[in-house]
């Protein structure tokens, strides 16, 4: 088993394992006689990881190491929003915003929950770095380094649930809703169509102040008009209402979409729309931003997840 000395950052190498630098933690410091960079690569415990090789980290006088936090979400497909406009909040995710920090505060939000980092992100450079061991508490995932090679490997985030509260969010999902038994799904789809190029800006904040829509920031601000109050993200949105299978689908249902091999489990949404008839839904994503696409043809129609009924 590697001997780390993280105040030196020397290793002494015995094998090329994963171990656990702090404990309550996944992020870990490992060694690897590889230089080639990899695209595609595994963990020991067999999770699938982003790997990479950073020349920009640093090791600090009390001997931790830190790494540039772009290139570190890029690694996994994640995209990365500096947004000094929004209370200072950095922002990552896919298409939702999933996990959110500022430089100089330990104060996170992951997955929707608030969380202290063990150590402070920084900012250095006009970039933000982090530790990898508060980049696996951040992300929940294992981090696995280098300090010699500068090799990184981060595990595909998963969603953290238990199976127990999965089950019982699956039997009885809340209808945190109330008076929508008159709701007029025609209307609501033609509210909807009001956005048609809506520009789409990842992280979105309320409409009203930025004329712009992530998708689950649209779903949201449609429904609310209706007084449907929906969660912000795309992952709490689906823990609203009811499954309907593709043959019972109605305007005004929401339909989830996965992100392949994102996550450990592919039925982490990672992407929301509303249904409208006629095989077809309205969503906002990159170019021209809010729009109708097709659901049961080309590219969303192999990567639906499921459909959920909320009115």
């Amino acid at each position: 088993m590697p001997i780390i000395n993280l105040r030196t950052s020397k290793i002494i190498l015995s094998s090329a394992i994963l171990v656990t630098a702090i404990a309550g933690t996944t992020a870990c410091s490992y060694t690897s006689k590889d230089s080639t960079p990899k695209v595609n690569s595994l963990t020991p415990t067999g999770t699938f990881a982003g790997s990479y090789y950073e020349k920009n980290s640093f090791t600090d006088k009390e001997g931790k190491y830190w790494i540039p936090l772009k290139p570190a979400v890029a690694s996994i497909g994640f995209r990365m929003k500096d947004d000094t406009a929004s209370g200072g909040y950095t922002k990552l995710g896919y298409s939702d915003v999933m996990y959110m920090l500022r430089p100089d505060s330990s104060q996170v939000f992951s997955l929707g929950q608030k969380i202290t980092l063990p150590d402070v992100p920084v900012r250095r450079e006009g970039q933000i770095y982090i530790t990898p061991t508060a980049l696996s508490k951040l992300l929940q995932t294992e981090v696995g380094w280098n300090p010699v090679t500068g090799e990184i490997n981060i595990a595909t985030p998963s969603d953290r649930e238990n199976t127990e509260d999965s089950a019982k969010v699956e039997a009885a999902k809340p209808l945190r809703i109330q008076s929508v038994s008159n709701v007029d799904t025609g209307e609501l789809v033609s509210y909807a169509k009001k956005f048609l190029g809506v520009p789409y800006d990842f992280g979105a904040g309320p409409y009203e102040e930025t004329k712009r829509f992530d998708c689950s920031s649209f779903t949201r601000h449609v429904f609310q008009k209706f007084g449907v109050d929906l969660p912000r993200l795309a992952k709490d949105q689906d823990n609203i209402g009811r499954r309907v299978s593709r043959s019972s689908l109605e305007p005004g249902d929401l339909i989830f979409f996965t992100v392949p091999g994102r996550f450990e489990s592919d039925a982490v949404p990672g992407h929301v729309g509303i249904y409208i008839g006629g095989g077809n839904f309205i969503h906002t994503w990159g170019d021209p931003g809010v729009q109708i696409s097709e659901l049961d043809s080309g590219y969303w129609s192999n990567v639906i997840l499921h459909m959920q009924r909320v009115l």
